[in-house]
């Protein structure tokens, strides 16, 4: 589907406003460290996902470590991320699974990523187009609102919404999306009170809940 002027005009404002590096906020030196994290970061910001890999990571250094984690120490390590106790059984499945039927490395298949304890869409996405740099689109709140807003998608299934973007995205747009969105999201267009009249897209936003 050919991508509309307005659509054009949005990105490259972004782009302007932005830049185009691949950049991503939660810290990792490799593929397993940025999948944890970003397991770790559901309804948790990644600052402060962030603080807790810091002291994780050394506590647990290799995917090993975290398969033979003890539970209930695993838990108190994660414990300010929020949703621990589920998250803390994830991890440590996630990691056992890496092992036994990926000798320790992770895919980049979406199916095989989705088949991992703790691992949805959001996640494979996060995974495929940052250590693999496989095109994909990251639904998070911060993506789903602005769409929205921007009249990009017309849909609240973030599934859905990543089948719409799919569409009206071009390709070398699809994880840049994500990462305009975020900073963009946390500065501008705030869940609450967006600050419309220093937002760089307020001449061609169409949401009703523009500020003027």
């Amino acid at each position: 589907m050919a991508v509309t002027e307005r659509t054009k005009k949005i990105l490259a404002i972004l782009d302007d406003y932005y830049g185009t590096e691949y950049r991503c906020s939660l810290d990792h030196e490799n593929a397993w460290q940025l999948l944890f994290a970003t397991i770790l970061s559901a309804q948790c910001t990644d600052a402060r996902v962030n603080i807790v890999t810091k002291d994780l990571y050394q506590k647990y250094p290799d995917i090993r470590a975290f398969a033979e984690a003890d539970l209930s120490e695993m838990e108190t390590a994660i414990k300010p991320t929020g949703f621990y106790r589920n998250k803390a059984k994830n991890l440590i499945l996630c990691a056992k699974r890496l092992i036994s039927e990926f000798d320790g490395e992770v895919p980049s298949s979406l199916e095989d990523l989705t088949s991992l304890p703790g691992v949805g869409r959001k996640t494979a996405n996060v995974i495929r187009g940052n250590i693999y740099h496989e095109p994909s689109i990251v639904v998070d709140t911060h993506v789903k609102r602005i769409s929205y807003r921007l009249g990009l998608t017309t849909n609240q299934d973030p599934t859905q919404i990543e089948m719409d973007l799919m569409k009206k995205l071009p390709r070398d747009h699809w994880i840049l999306w994500n990462i305009h969105l975020i900073t963009f999201g946390r500065e501008i267009c705030t869940a609450r009170s967006p600050k419309c009249n220093s937002c760089p897209l307020s001449g061609i936003c169409r949401s009703g809940d523009r500020i003027i």
